[in-house]
């Protein structure tokens, strides 16, 4: 049985606002986010009771950067240790950037028969037969709100058990 999984995106989960490169790298849209991951520091302390959860990439990230850069971008390597994938996998890059994102995410769930998942996200396009599967954040607060993170560890303990 494969392990519980957390598919999770990187803007507005994991920092404030969208992100775009520029020649000077990657910067979040929001004007205040001095540094990207912000919140990565969150997730990690969340996830630290449950050694067995598995992250699966669902950010554009994967699409626009590989999968490769875009897992060394976490900034903590407790979380990049526990990436085993991504839900982007070389599709038709056309067909793929049309699909909702939930069903980027169940189509993964589906061919990896997995069956305790959740997902963090500021999108909620393809979640609505899954609404209890998704921690959706608001673009402008990601795991910095206090009432997203009080769900979250609620449904981590719940994923785990």
């Amino acid at each position: 049985m494969p392990s519980p999984t957390i598919f999770l995106d990187y803007d507005g989960t994991l920092h404030r606002g969208n992100s775009y490169a520029t020649p000077d790298g990657i910067v979040s849209s929001a004007p205040s986010v001095i540094d990207l991951f912000e919140f990565a520091p969150i997730l990690n302390e969340l996830l630290l009771p449950y050694p067995d959860i598995r992250i699966v990439l669902s950010t554009d990230w994967c699409v626009r950067f590989g999968f490769e850069q875009a897992k060394a971008a976490l900034p903590l390597e407790s979380l990049v240790r526990r990436v085993i994938g991504t839900t982007y996998a070389g599709e038709d890059l056309a067909a793929w950037t049309t699909l909702a994102r939930g069903a980027q995410v169940l189509g993964y769930v589906a061919r990896h028969r997995i069956s305790k998942w959740l997902a963090i996200d500021d999108r909620r396009d393809g979640f609505a037969t899954h609404p209890q599967r998704l921690i959706h954040c608001q673009t402008d607060a990601g795991l910095g709100d206090p009432a997203v993170t009080d769900l979250l560890r609620q449904r981590l303990f719940n994923l785990a058990a």
